[in-house]
């Protein structure tokens, strides 16, 4: 059996508590808050999102994250891309589950790293002016720093790599005030320090900046159309009433929505695109939320299929999809077992990735 593409999927490391969650929003929080406590908005909206084999569990136990792992890598995942949190000056959060796997050994399943360069604030909470934690830039000897920090996790053998080089995911490219400086100083000291350079992808929420986004040195761009079903629709009728029903809330049906969601502009090899089992952040965002309906592992079947029809062409080293996510509870884009489909989803995820040799 062989493998159509290499499926990265994002991973969220927000669910154990730490100190400054329980100042900002209570003892205990963890993101499972807002997935327990979210509600439906309206007439046959899916919530709340009951996790089902993995339970509601806590990332800093071993057995967990074998059992994430295992389940993964049995689906066709290549490996999870977790988020990383540098805010400047060696300040980071949530890095417990990552590092213990790190130090460990454990789980033997792949992983890279993306930077999560925001500013956190309270707007997916309803305040939208208190502020968390601040992501500052303190020029190069931070960015040194910075690349020491993670360089044994490029190092280790679980990375995952594209042309030889790690693969480091870059969330904000744009928001980095020198990032051809901060690309080439990285590039220099991988070198210097016995690897063959980095491979930087950068978030791209727009096709249109794409290009201004790897002038900056970044090797590709990770196409994330998920929006584009609004800012492509031209139906005005269609979104007045939508926007009627529904106030604030942007509400879209999952099969008009997903041939939105790849375009021929990914066939390029700098370009990688994105796949979506489904969207709803209501849990985090209420009434601002922004909201898949209708999603089946039957319809998430045909996004697969026509995602891989267009990357097929790439060399299999740069065939390359990113999963939005593992377990984006509260976003509601997922893989993990639920109680209404199970395992459903990573079937036809499976069924779709997997080819006779």
């Amino acid at each position: 059996m062989g493998i159509k593409a290499r499926v990265i999927a994002f991973y969220l490391p927000q669910f154990h508590p730490i100190k400054e969650n329980d100042e900002w929003w209570g003892k205990g929080f963890t993101e499972w808050t807002n997935v327990g406590k979210a509600k439906p908005l309206f007439r046959g909206h899916y919530q709340p999102r009951v996790p089902a084999d993995l339970g509601y569990y806590d990332l800093r136990v071993p057995e967990v994250r074998a059992a994430q792992a295992a389940m993964a890598e049995e689906y066709g995942v290549e490996g999870f891309c977790y988020w990383h949190y540098w805010f400047g000056h060696g300040k980071r959060l949530l890095e417990r589950p990552f590092e213990e796997v790190l130090r460990s050994g454990k789980p033997e399943f792949p992983f890279c790293l993306g930077w999560a360069n925001e500013t956190w604030s309270g707007i997916w909470h309803g305040q939208s002016n208190k502020l968390l934690i601040e992501q500052r830039y303190f020029g190069i000897l931070d960015y040194e720093a910075h690349f020491y920090d993670v360089l044994d996790a490029f190092k280790d053998s679980r990375y995952i790599c594209v042309d030889s080089k790690p693969l480091f995911y870059i969330y904000k490219p744009m928001l980095l005030p020198d990032a051809t400086a901060f690309i080439e100083l990285w590039q220099n000291l991988a070198i210097k320090n016995g690897l063959k350079g980095i491979y930087f992808v950068g978030y791209c929420p727009r096709f249109e900046d794409k290009n201004d986004i790897l002038k900056l040195g970044f090797d590709a761009v990770n196409l994330s159309r998920l929006f584009d079903v609004e800012r492509l629709n031209t139906n005005r009728i269609q979104r007045g009433i939508t926007h009627r029903i529904f106030k604030k809330l942007r509400v879209f049906d999952y099969e008009k929505a997903f041939k939105y969601f790849v375009g021929d502009e990914e066939k390029d090899i700098s370009c990688i695109p994105t796949i979506y089992p489904n969207w709803d952040n209501s849990p985090r965002s209420k009434e601002r939320g922004y909201i898949f309906v209708n999603s089946t592992p039957k319809l998430f079947k045909r996004h697969v299929k026509q995602v891989l029809d267009i990357v097929k062409d790439k060399p299999s080293e740069n065939r390359v999809l990113f999963l939005k996510s593992w377990n984006e509870w509260a976003e509601g884009n997922y893989m993990e077992p639920d109680l209404i489909y199970g395992k459903e989803y990573l079937e036809v995820l499976k069924e779709e990735l997997t080819t006779e040799k």
